[in-house]
């Protein structure tokens, strides 16, 4: 596994863990349809489905991390999210929100930003 997608999946267990915190559920990880992939799908505790986009970055990153999720990224993830919903009948409230995870400061501890309704 190159570490590119290690960093990623290690962002990807800190927003999950980060949400579990606050009452999250844990839904979906990683869903793959023919649209695209989504890295996280949470329902949160007022119910609302949440497709989240999570998006880490290396120390020497000098964009913030939401600017990749670009017009194109974001046109995916609304078709991969309209096919989830299809196939899992869920008809109640549902977002698009992003995370952005920075790297562990001196004490290990990553920062993490959550946007919701990012888009």
């Amino acid at each position: 596994m190159d570490e590119r997608k290690k960093r990623g999946d290690r962002g990807e267990d800190a927003v999950a863990a980060a949400l579990a915190r606050k009452g999250f559920r844990l839904l979906e990880r990683q869903y793959r349809c023919r649209w695209g992939e989504i890295d996280l799908i949470v329902r949160s505790p007022e119910g609302t489905v949440c497709f989240v986009e999570v998006k880490t970055r290396s120390p020497r990153a000098i964009a913030a991390p939401r600017e990749a999720v670009t017009a194109a990224k974001q046109r995916r993830l609304r078709d991969a999210a309209s096919w989830y919903l299809s196939q899992t009948g869920w008809d109640g409230p549902c977002r698009f929100d992003v995370a952005e995870v920075y790297p562990a400061d001196a004490g290990g501890r990553r920062q993490i930003k959550y946007i919701t309704n990012a888009f």
